[in-house]
């Protein structure tokens, strides 16, 4: 096993170890802090009540929806303003604008809207990744030696082909990283997005918890938020390996 896997494993356990001394040995009562055992007998009683993965499937769902909605239109907006001065003074400030708007203080606009469905929390998501990653990929084109755009252009090649040949190859390592970065923001949004108006999904499990006070519940729908997470993460690395062997952060 590599020292990176070992080194992690050990994070891992230290937490683990910490949350069950503090919980067992009295010194953080159940209310605010749960034995871990609680928190996996929480795991059966979900599956067991059928919610386990119809929330966590419903939740996937809308965090995928909304985050693709913001890449198909974020991706050539931060293009555009990368290689453009007129996109760029034109758009740029909105963009920089719209991303400081706190998107919780957004949820009653999106409701009147939108209404309580899945589109709502679409929204939500899309809102809260959408113009950040506008910038995002603005800055990782702009990032992209113009010395490559230059010598294309003197050797002939039109702007479809510069685009096509040099500055997204050029880009596509920094593009993958700024995707990784806000599909783990969308995971953040989702609590956000199933807060209001939802019947189903983690964030409307976690909120029906706290009205009960069953922390455990509240830990379980934390935890396997965390590792989904954790899972989009680890397949957008293998991803960015895939497809761009020439990255320099491989």
């Amino acid at each position: 096993m590599r020292t990176g896997t070992w080194l992690a494993a050990t994070s891992l356990f230290v937490v683990l170890g910490l949350w069950a001394l503090a919980a067992y040995s009295g010194s953080v009562k159940p209310l605010f802090l749960p034995p871990p055992h609680k928190v996996f007998l929480a795991f059966g009683e979900m599956y067991t009540e059928g919610i386990l993965f119809s929330y966590t499937w419903d939740s996937v769902y809308r965090v995928m929806v909304g985050w693709s909605l913001a890449v198909v239109f974020a991706v050539p907006l931060g293009l555009l303003i990368a290689t453009s001065r007129r996109a760029s003074a034109l758009l740029a400030p909105l963009m920089e604008f719209a991303r400081y708007l706190p998107v919780v203080a957004l949820v009653p606009l999106t409701l009147l809207y939108f209404g309580i469905g899945d589109a709502q929390k679409f929204a939500i998501i899309f809102l809260g990744t959408f113009f950040q990653l506008v910038l995002m990929v603005a800055d990782s084109v702009s990032a992209v030696p113009g010395d490559l755009s230059r010598a294309a252009a003197t050797l002939g090649a039109s702007k479809a082909q510069t685009y096509r040949l040099v500055l997204f190859p050029g880009a596509l390592p920094g593009i993958m990283d700024d995707l990784r970065i806000t599909v783990g923001w969308a995971w953040t949004y989702l609590v956000v997005a199933e807060l209001v108006a939802a019947n189903s999904g983690l964030g409307y499990m976690i909120l029906r918890a706290q009205r009960f006070l069953a922390i455990d519940r509240i830990f379980a729908g934390l935890i396997l938020i965390g590792l989904l997470g954790l899972l989009t993460d680890s397949l957008f690395k293998l991803l960015a390996r895939t497809i761009t062997p020439w990255s320099e952060k491989q």
